[in-house]
């Protein structure tokens, strides 16, 4: 798969292809249905297949303070795409100069001079331009004055309510997180890079791989079992808390992941960890003990519930 960043790093030879635009935020099962519609379209007409995305998340620039917990960051975005047999995929900046476009300069400055957009799918609630003043009516008659399809992305729906990325971001945030498995079609995964950390868990009989976050809004915290899979393919169940460690006054958001009869070293080493299930929400110990107290009740309760889904090294 082709990353293009930016409108200004289009060429000609990216000019010609099917087109969907979107955030595509987890990258869900209705994310992934509009993907293959796309291909499928793209294939029939002997074009790529491209998704133009956007970074930040526009509400993220907006109001940042307001803004939704992300549910993937760029580069997992991007992995999950990829895996689904993209051609390409543009990454817009959102800022000022984009969001200023008016319909009508987005229209002809992306989709028609960068672009040449053969067929485009969208979802019918697509807005777009200047005060999100174009819509999927916009697209379709631009459509007809340039010679290029427009159809309406699938709905996908599960229990009979569409799948979004607001539905798994409620089902995480209630701790659900078989739940979200099922809106996303696998498990929800958070990846990173294992960093060296204050050393405490070492010190409290609990070594964490621990995993530094972006300063974005968390779309779950707490402690839970969880299964960490590393590049080589070796497989670490074990127990993480995700979250901001109240009882040693942690400063910033991270992942901490203990893994069960492992020793080694996982510095440096990319982890995709799959969050299982939720055991508690973060809680501040009036002490050190009562926190080691309440681990090894967390270490015993993960190992149970990894062993009871059949989820073992």
């Amino acid at each position: 798969m082709e990353l293009v960043r930016g409108r200004h790093n289009l060429r000609p030879r990216h000019r010609g292809c099917a087109v969907t635009i979107g955030n595509f935020d987890g990258v869900h099962l209705g994310h992934q249905a509009v993907i293959e519609q796309l291909m499928a379209r793209a294939r029939a007409l002997g074009v790529p297949g491209c998704v133009v995305t956007f970074e930040p998340h526009p509400r993220e620039f907006f109001d940042p303070q307001r803004a939704p917990a992300r549910l993937s960051r760029l580069r997992d975005k991007l992995a999950a795409i990829e895996r689904l047999g993209v051609d390409r995929v543009l990454v817009l900046r959102c800022d000022r100069a984009l969001t200023d476009l008016s319909p009508e300069a987005f229209i002809d400055d992306l989709l028609i001079s960068g672009l040449d957009v053969r067929h485009l799918v969208i979802g019918d609630d697509f807005r777009f331009g200047h005060r999100r003043a174009g819509d999927f009516s916009t697209l379709a008659a631009a459509g007809e004055r340039f010679g290029f399809g427009v159809e309406a992305a699938a709905t996908y729906e599960l229990d009979g309510a569409r799948v979004s990325s607001t539905r798994v971001r409620e089902a995480l945030a209630a701790g659900d997180l078989d739940a979200a498995a099922q809106l996303l079609g696998g498990p929800y995964t958070m990846r990173g890079r294992v960093v060296h950390g204050q050393k405490l868990g070492r010190d409290l009989g609990y070594p964490t791989a621990n995993i530094p976050l972006d300063g974005y809004p968390l779309p779950l915290t707490g402690v839970i079992a969880v299964l960490a899979c590393t590049p080589d393919g070796r497989r670490l169940p074990g127990v993480a808390n995700l979250g901001w460690r109240p009882t040693v006054a942690g400063t910033r958001p991270l992942l901490e992941v203990y893994a069960f009869d492992f020793s080694g070293d996982l510095y440096g080493q990319h982890l995709a960890v799959e969050l299982v299930e939720r055991l508690r929400p973060e809680e501040h110990f009036e002490s050190l003990d009562q926190l080691i107290e309440c681990m090894h009740d967390d270490a015993r309760r993960a190992r149970e519930i990894l062993q009871q889904r059949g989820i073992t090294a």
